[in-house]
């Protein structure tokens, strides 16, 4: 298994575009994954008020709700 510290050290082996392609790659995968994320909680979010297990609140109500 591949660990944090061999990772890094298989990157140091890279010539420095390498690295620098390697750091964009990852930035890219790593946005992807986010918005995967923001897309899945935003599908449950809109099941959840299509079954009416939640309703409209103001942003207000939220912030609210949050900070309780």
């Amino acid at each position: 298994m591949t660990t944090y510290a061999n990772t890094l050290d298989a990157a140091d082996r890279l010539s420095l575009e390498e690295q620098e392609q390697l750091a964009a790659t990852l930035r890219q995968r790593i946005a992807e994954r986010r918005r995967a994320g923001v897309v899945a909680a935003v599908s449950a979010a809109r099941g959840e008020f299509a079954r009416g297990k939640i309703r409209p609140a103001s942003a207000a109500a939220i912030a609210k709700f949050i900070k309780s």
